[in-house]
C-alpha cells in the first residue's frame, strides 16, 4: 500500500477511528499525488476516491495498483452506497479546520455516521516533517528564487513601476516552475511600511528603498524569500533599522535546530526589538511546503518545537507607517544540530 496511506491507517488505529473523510485538496495530494477534485475516504477495509467524470482518466493515469485506491465516479454512487461506506464504523474522523458546519451536517446525513470526530490536524502535523523528495523540490524552488532575484536586480531601474517589477518576476517563474507560490510583493518608498503591500503604479525613484517578497513552486512545493534593498545608497536613519533586522535574522539562523522552542525564538526577537523601540508586528516565521503558510507557526504564542527536516521561514521585520519598512526572509531546513538556509541571496546592504 501507498506508505503515506499506511501511516495514516496506523494513526487511525491508535486514535480509535474506524473511518476517515479527507476533503482538503492539499492533504489529498500529499497522500495520493492526485490533483483532481474529489474526496478521499478511508473505510474499514478500503481506500476510496470519489470524483466526477471530468477527472476519471486523469486519476487512473496517476494511481497504480500499489496505491490500493478504488476510484468511483460520483454519478454512479447511490444513497445506499454512501451509507454502506462507513457501515459498522463507530467513529469517523473529519478535517475540522477545513470542513464548514454545513458540510459537517451533510456528512452525517449522507454517510449515516454515528460519531463524526475531529482529527486535530493529524495530516498537517505529519506534513511538517519533509521527506527527501519534498526537500529536494523545495531546494530547487529556492535555487530558482535566488536566480530570479539576481535577474530582477539587473532589471530594476528608476522609472520602472512596482507592477512592472512584479510582472517580470512572474514572467521569469513561468520558465521551469509551476508558477508563483503566492502573490508577489513589490513595494517601494513609503509602501514598504505595509508588510503585505500590493504592487502599484508607483515608479521607483533614486534613493528609494525596495522590498520584494517572492517565491515559486516546483512539483507542488514552495519557496519564500524577502529582501530589502536600495537605489543609490542607504540613508543613515534607515541603516540602523536595517542592521537591527539583519542582526536578529542572523541570530535566529544560529539558534534554529532540532528541539528548539518556536516561542523562544520569537520572544528573543520581540525582546530585542522592544529594547530598541520597535515591535515585531507579525510572526517570526511559518512552515513551507505544499502551501506557502503551513504548520509550524513561529510566534510568541506557539508551543511547537522545531524538528529535523522541518522547513520554515525566518522573517523578522520592522515597519514605520508612512515612512518605510524592512523585512529579511529566508526559507530554512532544520537539521539535528543546526539549520541550512535554502535561499542564499545577498543580505548585506544590497545597493543598485
Amino acid at each position: 500500500m501507498n506508505p503515506k496511506l499506511q501511516w495514516l491507517r496506523n494513526k487511525m488505529s491508535s486514535s480509535d477511528l474506524e473511518g476517515l473523510i479527507i476533503s482538503n485538496p492539499t492533504n489529498i495530494k500529499y497522500l495520493t499525488n492526485l490533483d483532481a477534485e474529489g474526496i478521499l475516504l478511508l473505510t474499514r477495509k478500503e481506500n476510496i476516491f470519489i470524483t466526477d467524470g471530468r477527472y476519471i482518466e486523469q486519476v487512473h493515469s496517476v494511481l497504480t495498483l500499489f496505491d490500493e485506491i478504488i476510484v468511483y465516479n460520483i454519478r454512479d454512487i447511490s444513497q445506499q452506497d454512501y451509507e454502506n461506506f462507513f457501515m459498522y464504523c463507530e467513529n469517523v474522523g473529519f478535517e475540522e479546520d477545513y470542513v464548514t458546519y454545513a458540510q459537517y451536517k451533510e456528512y452525517i446525513r449522507k454517510y449515516k455516521i454515528n460519531h463524526l470526530v475531529e482529527t486535530e490536524n493529524v495530516i498537517e502535523k505529519q506534513r511538517m516533517i519533509k521527506d527527501e523528495d519534498e526537500i529536494s523540490n523545495i531546494k530547487k524552488a529556492c535555487e530558482i528564487t535566488d536566480n530570479c532575484f539576481s535577474h530582477i536586480l539587473d532589471y530594476i531601474e528608476p522609472g520602472k513601476t512596482e507592477k512592472e517589477v512584479a510582472n517580470e518576476i512572474e514572467k521569469y517563474y513561468k520558465l521551469g516552475t509551476d508558477g508563483i507560490s503566492f502573490d508577489t510583493i513589490v513595494a517601494s518608498g513609503e509602501n514598504t511600511s505595509m508588510p503585505h503591500a500590493v504592487p502599484t503604479d508607483r515608479k521607483i525613484q533614486e534613493q528609494d528603498i525596495i522590498t520584494i517578497d517572492m517565491g515559486c513552486k516546483v512539483n507542488g512545493y514552495c519557496s519564500d524569500m524577502t529582501r530589502t534593498f536600495f537605489v543609490g545608497g542607504i540613508p543613515e536613519t534607515i541603516k540602523k533599522v536595517y542592521d537591527l533586522v539583519l542582526k536578529n535574522q542572523n541570530q535566529v539562523l544560529q539558534q534554529m535546530k532540532d528541539g528548539v522552542s518556536t516561542r523562544m525564538l520569537a520572544k528573543m526577537v520581540e525582546n530585542d526589538f522592544k529594547l530598541n523601540g520597535f515591535d515585531l508586528i507579525h510572526g517570526l516565521g511559518h512552515g513551507v511546503g505544499m502551501e506557502i503558510h503551513e504548520q509550524p507557526y513561529i510566534n510568541s504564542k506557539s508551543d511547537t518545537f522545531l524538528k529535523e527536516n522541518m522547513v520554515v521561514t525566518n522573517e523578522p521585520g520592522i515597519y514605520l507607517p508612512g515612512k518605510f519598512g524592512i523585512r529579511i526572509e529566508d526559507t530554512v531546513q532544520i537539521t539535528k544540530f543546526g539549520c541550512i538556509s535554502l535561499t542564499n541571496s545577498e543580505k548585506n546592504y544590497i545597493i543598485i
